[in-house]
């Protein structure tokens, strides 16, 4: 399954126009007909993106959502959910793409899956809009489209906010649409599936014999929050909330627990071992070793093959 890591991956393989901006496009859907791919295979791209189809035959899926209305409908896509469509070249209305990146810059955005947590959720709804509503998306969309085409060395605070209101109407239609109890469910589940991501990236970057880049930190929850997508504040809050510990608290124990194992179960010598866990000296695990356990790798060693 194909994974685009950048809105310019995601435009070469999809047939549309290359955007303007690295880190966020608005365009409509007639702009892309005559060239994008009309049947597309499930996929995953690493960005946001919200759109209002007002006509058009086919559909877009999101994860396991089989459903899509005939007429106006908002929808919207988070990172990690798998994606697909099968459309007809009539497509009528607007969208955007916005990366992790963009958000982060605008202070507008500030606890932004907080403020929206529907985009957390795994099954992106699809919601249906009457003709009021959509003359009103319209009217945002233009104002995103006005902007991004100008060259005002503002456009992107403008562009940021008039975002920022297209998001509050769909949380609008999502909490029309979903009952509390019911959103609360969605929501915590999502939270979960989170944390379980962290877990599993976690394990598989710590896998033996890995290829090490080392400038990348895997001891630091900051590096997982970037693979997540979501603020390091964000994940830490996640973890503590779900386990009980923090992000950081989670990885260190991992950290021990494989370094026990290797250390009762293997011939590694302690430098191996170090270098396995990706610390930088044999010193610097020793220390870390000792600081969580009250041994030595050595002493602790020695004392479980007694």
């Amino acid at each position: 399954m194909q994974n685009f890591k950048t809105i310019k991956e995601y435009s070469e393989a999809t047939g549309i126009p290359l955007a303007r901006h690295e880190h966020f496009v608005v365009r409509s859907f007639q702009e892309n007909m005559p060239t994008v791919v009309h049947r597309m295979p499930a996929f995953r791209h690493a960005f946001y993106a919200i759109a209002l189809r007002i006509n058009g035959d086919g559909k877009a899926l999101s994860s396991h959502y089989s459903e899509f209305p005939e007429g106006a409908v908002v929808f919207f896509n988070s990172p990690f959910q798998i994606l697909s469509w099968d459309i007809a070249p009539n497509w009528e209305g607007y969208y955007i793409l916005m990366t992790r990146d963009f958000i982060s810059q605008h202070h507008v955005f500030k606890d932004f899956l907080s403020a929206f947590p529907f985009l957390k959720i795994d099954k992106a709804i699809p919601f249906e809009v009457d003709e009021t509503e959509t003359r009103e998306l319209l009217s945002i969309f233009h104002k995103i489209s006005e902007e991004y085409e100008g060259n005002r060395s503002d456009k992107f605070e403008f562009i940021s906010t008039y975002t920022l209101l297209l998001l509050h109407h769909i949380k609008r239609y999502f909490n029309k649409e979903t009952s509390a109890e019911k959103a609360s469910q969605i929501i915590k589940t999502a939270d979960l599936k989170l944390v379980s991501r962290y877990q599993e990236l976690i394990e598989m970057h710590f896998q033996e014999n890995n290829d090490w880049d080392y400038s990348k930190n895997l001891h630091s929850p900051s590096f997982y929050a970037e693979e997540l997508n979501i603020h390091p504040n964000y994940l830490n809050s996640l973890v503590k909330n779900n386990l009980g510990i923090t992000a950081l608290q989670y990885i260190h124990r991992h950290l021990i627990h494989l370094a026990k194992s290797y250390l009762t179960q293997t011939g590694l010598s302690i430098k191996e071992i170090a270098y396995n866990l990706q610390f930088d000296s044999p010193n610097n695990f020793n220390n870390f070793f000792k600081k969580h356990t009250q041994n030595t790798p050595g002493q602790y060693r020695k004392s479980a093959r007694v």
